[in-house]
């Protein structure tokens, strides 16, 4: 079993590790102009979910509730990405978006919605709920960067959120956008 301490540093590593997905995904879509579909989205959504898990855990303490919250989401995004990469498996159908490392991004959702599994997984076996034979309680309120990285995720569910709605706008986004929908209304295009 690992201390109140340890398993809020490997939470902490935990939701670093699914802010650098985010922020990647950000910064491709900036850089390369390469909107995100609506399928990419959605696996997004799958990566704040399990990082909500995360927050959870450092904030509180460990919780096998927050855990399952992560593999929830992790299941969505993961279901999410299988279903985009076998809509692109087929030859002839092409592809979304520019791969990174040799495999697309929906590719490399699907791994890393598996290893968030395969981690939560391990986690449930070596952690101990706050206050489940610890000494004091859950580690509420202290700094470090595992603090640093609940910010962040929420700074980047917040990008995520305003991105969003300037691509789709109120409406269903389109299956391959090719702008920011409510930008161009308000230039009038």
């Amino acid at each position: 079993m690992i201390s109140a301490a340890t398993s809020r540093t490997l939470n902490g590593l935990g939701l670093l590790a699914i802010c650098a997905v985010l922020l990647l995904a950000f910064y491709d879509q900036f850089t390369s102009d390469d909107l995100p579909c609506p399928l990419c989205l959605l696996q997004r959504v799958g990566f704040v979910a399990v990082g909500f898990g995360l927050c959870l855990n450092v904030i509180n303490g460990s919780d096998p509730r927050h855990y399952g919250v992560m593999i929830l989401g992790a299941l969505f995004g993961g279901g999410v990405s299988v279903r985009q990469t076998l809509l692109h498996i087929v030859p002839g159908s092409g592809s979304y978006g520019d791969p990174f490392l040799g495999l697309h991004f929906y590719v490399w959702g699907v791994i890393c919605f598996f290893l968030v599994i395969v981690g939560t997984a391990i986690m449930l076996i070596i952690d101990r709920p706050a206050g489940a034979g610890r000494s004091g309680a859950a580690p509420r309120g202290s700094g470090g960067f595992a603090m640093i990285a609940v910010w962040l995720l929420l700074a980047l569910t917040a990008g995520n959120a305003v991105s969003t709605f300037l691509e789709c706008g109120p409406g269903q986004c389109a299956d391959d956008p090719e702008g920011y929908r409510v930008i161009d209304e308000l230039k009038g295009g």
